[in-house]
């Protein structure tokens, strides 16, 4: 299966596509979508739309794996990211790809084994899981794999949280 793996953000949004077969992982492509602060910000969603469908029709994948949002002390901050997912979110769909959720907890279990890893153990075991000379920068971009990575060890077609929107069109 291939998977697009993205942390999602409105500056940085990381991504990363794998291939996973076998119980093996390959690397496909993984890289960052950034976006100027000095921009309007309807101006930015619509460059990330048009940066992740354009990633989306290079790598052709099946499924996205997105990290769930969660809110900090910041509003701002999180409306704005709340925003940035959403245009990705429906960047996916249009494309006919099965959009998934995880949360950072879940993320650091599927990789490293313990929900409370550090992000160094994850970017460090991202770097040996997929035969990498060094560990992916941005971080955005790390985490992005570590999503994707996760999704191959959760999917479960009859037990996972899908949010299968194709059949509401």
């Amino acid at each position: 299966m291939r998977i697009l793996g993205i942390d999602p953000g409105y500056a940085i949004v990381g991504y990363g596509v794998i291939d996973y077969k076998d119980n093996k992982f390959k690397t496909v492509e993984y890289g960052a979508i950034t976006t100027d602060a000095g921009d309007d910000m309807n101006l930015r969603l619509k460059s990330i739309y048009d940066d992740l469908n354009t990633v989306i029709e290079r790598t052709a994948p099946e499924f996205l794996a997105i990290e769930e949002l969660f809110f900090n002390s910041n509003q701002k901050t999180a409306i704005n990211v709340a925003q940035a997912r959403g245009v990705l979110i429906l960047s996916a769909i249009n494309h006919g790809l099965r959009v998934f959720e995880y949360t950072p907890l879940q993320v650091k279990q599927a990789v490293v084994g313990y929900g409370r890893a550090e992000k160094n153990q994850v970017q460090q075991l991202i770097k040996i899981m997929l035969g990498l000379e060094k560990v992916p920068k941005p971080d955005d971009t790390a985490d992005a794999l570590a999503l994707a990575v996760c999704h191959a060890h959760s999917y479960n077609p009859a037990l996972s949280r899908m949010i299968d929107l194709k059949s509401i069109k």
